[in-house]
């Protein structure tokens, strides 16, 4: 016997059929379930949902190999069931990538890193990253490449802005149709990104950005599985950032990708800052002692200088930049991280969003407080209460944003003749207020003074 679950559906199966296996996370009772096998549903109508095989005692090992070899590709394993009534089961690591390999044999999909994670198996995984329900984040390898590889596990979220976000299905693998020319999916992607970043002079540009990655083999060809992986790419915000600035340092490199899994470049060190402590210590600590604790373990001052000017020069680079606006909706520690030159890295792009997007959702958002109208942790506008709508500016720009979450970080350790010069300009970055757009002149002025003053103090090291 065995069940799979997803949300509110389940299904209880006493004949194992072929499988078609879809990644994802299942909630079961934990007596019911002695072994979690594989990740797999059953084709027909399952064949939508996520789901995780799970085989029941009276089921020998003997038996479990045999299924495996006949309907699974990977080494098997097995995973520890938690305790108590139900618990959210990640999948076991070996099976992570089933799906995508099962889309390549069928000619769904294609992509330069699906010969070596599906053929080769030269793509390996290593230790999951998130606990997030809806991706899947994995440390790996490629060849000698050290990556982070990542998946879009059930539908990409848009940037709606109510309790549960809406979705549309990013992985579906139906676009473009069979018979569309190179020229037509061209014109798709333009139109996409207009829609995501408005009518930007350089949308062409970006488009043949995007048909260069899509060719994986670099055969000069773009096949319909490289087209369809490419277009469900498109709808993950993370890689449409990673497009718009794959020519700064601030995003880690795109590797590879197969289907709507990509692999990145690895960042050292991440997140920018803080320790992690286990809960029952973490509720003992008052706040103050706890935001202390989280510079402990920082790079020297110079350094930290540098990381600092990489986050105000990124602040620069996505207000008014090649492919227009973005809004920063979560400025934290864990979004963050640098490599080895002490240059900053943009570890979780998905709240680094469009403006225009942002806008156009927005204003549709009904609200009755300010608080109605956030969305992530930091992106807040306010309340028109003659129209229960949101208004569409933010309340803070990006640079007061960065200033905030720089504050602690780079005022602890900082030279005595420059820290009271520091101290100042931070406060004045963080007491900015509405749009950049509405503030420009002041927004760049305070940007740039503290840019210089950092540069200043690093620019005759080894660190700048």
């Amino acid at each position: 016997m065995f069940g799979i679950c997803h949300g509110k559906r389940s299904v209880s199966m006493g004949v194992l059929q072929k499988a078609s296996v879809h990644p994802g996370e299942v909630l079961l009772p934990a007596h019911e379930v002695p072994v979690l096998l594989v990740a797999g549903s059953v084709r027909g109508e399952l064949d939508s949902l996520c789901g995780v095989l799970v085989l029941h005692r009276d089921v020998s090992w003997a038996r479990v190999q045999k299924l495996n070899s006949e309907h699974f590709i990977l080494p098997l394993c097995t995973c520890p069931i938690p305790s108590g009534p139900t618990k959210c089961l990640q999948f076991c690591d070996n099976f992570f990538f089933i799906f995508q390999c099962d889309k390549y044999k069928k000619g769904v999909i294609d992509g330069s890193a699906c010969s070596s994670l599906c053929e080769k198996q030269t793509l390996y995984l290593g230790k999951c990253l998130t606990a997030n329900p809806n991706s899947q984040v994995y440390s790996g390898s490629w060849g000698d490449l050290e990556g982070v590889i990542k998946c879009q596990m059930e539908e990409a979220p848009r940037y709606d802005l109510g309790g549960e976000p809406r979705k549309e299905t990013s992985a579906a693998f139906n676009k473009p149709t069979k018979g569309t020319s190179v020229e037509k999916f061209r014109e798709m992607i333009t139109d996409h990104l207009k829609a995501k970043v408005g009518d930007q002079a350089n949308l062409a540009e970006l488009a043949t950005q995007v048909l260069s990655i899509a060719d994986g083999n670099k055969d000069s060809h773009i096949s319909l599985p490289e087209a369809r992986s490419t277009w469900a790419l498109l709808q993950l915000n993370e890689f449409l950032l990673a497009l718009v600035l794959h020519d700064r340092e601030h995003t880690p490199k795109l590797l590879g990708f197969c289907g709507d899994l990509y692999v990145m470049e690895k960042v050292p060190h991440s997140p920018l800052y803080g320790i992690s402590l286990p809960w029952i210590i973490e509720m003992w600590i008052p706040a103050g002692l706890r935001r202390s604790m989280d510079q402990w373990f920082t790079p020297s001052w110079p350094h930290k200088a540098k990381i600092s000017i990489g986050l105000l020069e990124l602040v620069e680079d996505i207000f008014h930049g090649t492919f227009g606006s973005f809004l920063m909706c979560d400025v934290s520690a864990t979004t963050f991280g640098y490599n080895d030159r002490h240059d900053l890295k943009v570890m979780d792009a998905r709240h680094i969003v469009p403006e225009a997007i942002f806008q156009e959702v927005i204003r549709q958002q009904r609200c009755d407080v300010d608080e109605d109208c956030l969305y992530g942790a930091d992106c807040l506008t306010s309340c028109d209460l003659t129209k229960h709508r949101c208004t569409t500016e933010v309340t803070r720009p990006n640079l007061a944003k960065a200033c905030d979450a720089l504050k602690d970080y780079i005022l602890r350790g900082a030279p005595s003749d420059m820290s009271e010069e520091l101290e100042k300009q931070l406060y004045a970055c963080i007491a900015l207020k509405g749009s950049a757009e509405q503030m420009e002149i002041e927004h760049s002025l305070i940007l740039n003074n503290l840019k210089t003053l950092l540069w200043k103090k690093i620019s005759h090291t080894k660190d700048s």
